[in-house]
């Protein structure tokens, strides 16, 4: 196993940059009735402009609400902005509910699942076009899986340690290899979270209408894999056999830039199959190319570049650098009210540190090989007391291996919490080092277990989550300056999406012809 930096640790003993972590966290959720079939209404007027507003909007279905908190230094009050996203939506929800589980449940068909409305703005429109071409190309199905993303940056000061610590100055170009550097070592470990928090064991009978699959089932309602953690990041969800097939480098910033240009330029013969209008002459994706745009580039963890520059994705990287990095393969929790709790994010902390003072290897062929293999052996068989991994190589058992690496984490998670304050992150590593002891206390063996002893189906354990989180925070307090804060996030992004309305002045096939080109030179 790779080792951290020699000495690394005695440069941030005492270090105050620990405090000044940034952390945000953005949520998916289904809107459902009752009985757990995806809702047909639009999007709820209350929440304002689903386009502008940047608190609770939507992703891909009209349905498939997304809440968005600020970034915070400190986890428990990004927690608490989260908790009181979910009390407002809940009290503002007429008859609905939020399935809780990645996994969607009581699908009817793929055209029963609205696509997103952003309103009749050129942007608006571009964005729905986006999602319909998703919903062409991989189905809208695939589409209604949620999760959880993770928004994480270093302080300027833990910065200026560890820039010093390598004799280097604090560089836009050193933060973003050193960011480069901690994206490899995560891809490469990420096995070990969707081990330790993989959620999605299970999948209802309706979501794999039509599908071949090599899943297990007692009843016709519930679909499993006995030591399955994460189904969400296998082959029967959130992927793209496309994508996999041209790897991403994250050596450098030209060569990130350099692999994402081609996904974004090369034309893949199935879409030009498709083609950019339907049989009836209607827009139905943005282009033929492997990527639409750069928020279709499926994987675990991405870099992010500075929020509003007005620039595509990746020309803002090449002119800025990595702001801070987006880390996506975080299930649903069913058993947490809004998905996560506070100990799976303190044990991120000292994952996301662990993985930046960590010399890494660069990509290659071969690391991409093994990348994939890890997740795939990880997502249908991570609990199996005899499952493998190779590292450089080499087979390990998965659970010895985690149990090293977990260990190895001991001290940075001290350091951090006497720094903070605290024992919380000490507390979540040994709690980590308890799941890899006992696989039964994961999550994914938790809600296989719930399923086999206390609920007749996978709906059934997932629909008694959701009502009893429903009482929850319809009986919970919500804070007046909170409720006034979104209150006037939802009328500000009305006045916001019907001023970008009126500025347009380009016809929308003007607008679409002016996108397609784009300078991604520096």
């Amino acid at each position: 196993m790779d080792k951290p930096f020699p000495r690394v640790l005695d440069k941030f003993k005492g270090h105050l940059g620990f405090r000044k972590l940034l952390h945000g966290l953005e949520k998916e959720a289904l809107r459902v009735d009752r009985y757990g079939y995806l809702s047909q209404d639009p999007h709820p007027e209350v929440f304002g402009s689903a386009l502008t507003n940047s608190i609770i909007t939507t992703d891909f279905s009209e349905a498939q609400l997304e809440f968005i908190t600020q970034p915070h230094h400190s986890i428990e009050q990004c927690m608490r902005e989260m908790e009181e996203i979910h009390c407002y939506v809940y009290q503002h929800l007429d008859n609905e509910i939020l399935w809780p589980s990645s996994m969607p449940c009581m699908l009817k068909s793929e055209q029963r699942v609205p696509i997103a409305d952003y309103g009749n703005s050129n942007l608006g429109k571009y964005k729905q076009l986006y999602r319909r071409g998703l919903g062409v190309r991989y189905g809208r199905y695939m589409q209604t899986i949620s999760g959880l993303h993770f928004n994480f940056s270093i302080s300027q000061e833990l910065w200026n340690t560890f820039a010093d610590f390598q004799h280097t100055s604090n560089s836009v170009e050193f933060r973003n290899q050193s960011y480069l550097s901690l994206i490899r070592n995560f891809r490469r470990y990420s096995w070990l979270l969707l081990y330790l928090f993989g959620a999605s064991p299970a999948v209802c009978g309706s979501f794999l209408a039509g599908q071949e699959h090599d899943l297990q089932s007692e009843d016709s309602d519930t679909f499993y894999l006995p030591h399955a953690t994460s189904l969400r990041s296998g082959r029967l969800g959130y992927q793209s056999k496309v994508q996999s097939q041209y790897p991403i480098s994250f050596n450098s910033i030209s060569d990130y830039v350099e692999s994402m240009v081609k996904l974004l330029s090369l034309s893949y013969p199935q879409y030009e199959e498709l083609g950019v209008h339907n049989r009836s002459g209607q827009f139905q994706q943005l282009s033929t190319a492997i990527l639409q745009i750069e928020a279709e580039s499926y994987g675990v963890i991405r870099p992010k570049p500075r929020a509003q520059t007005g620039l595509r994705p990746i020309v803002a990287l090449q002119k800025f650098g990595i702001e801070y990095l987006e880390i996506r393969c975080l299930d649903l929790n069913p058993f947490c009210p809004t998905g996560i709790d506070k100990q799976t994010l303190y044990f991120l902390d000292v994952f996301m540190l662990w993985c930046w003072m960590l010399i890494s290897r660069l990509d290659s062929p071969t690391v991409w090989d093994e990348v994939h293999h890890n997740q795939a052996v990880t997502v249908n068989n991570g609990r199996a007391a005899e499952t493998t991994i190779s590292l450089d190589g080499v087979s390990h058992n998965l659970r010895d291996l985690g149990t090293t690496i977990v260990e190895s984490m001991v001290p940075l998670a001290t350091i951090i919490d006497e720094v903070c304050e605290t024992t919380k992150h000490s507390e979540s590593v040994r709690l980590q080092l308890q799941k890899l002891a006992d696989s039964e206390l994961t999550p994914s063996a938790e809600i296989l277990s719930e399923i086999r002893l206390n609920q007749p189906t996978y709906y059934h354990l997932v629909s008694d989550c959701a009502k009893k989180y429903q009482q929850t925070f319809l009986a919970t307090s919500l804070p007046l300056e909170r409720e006034q804060a979104i209150d006037s996030e939802a009328a500000r992004s009305i006045k916001q999406e019907r001023a970008i309305t009126q500025a347009d002045r380009l016809t929308y096939e003007e607008y679409l012809e002016e996108s397609a080109v784009v300078d991604f030179s520096a």
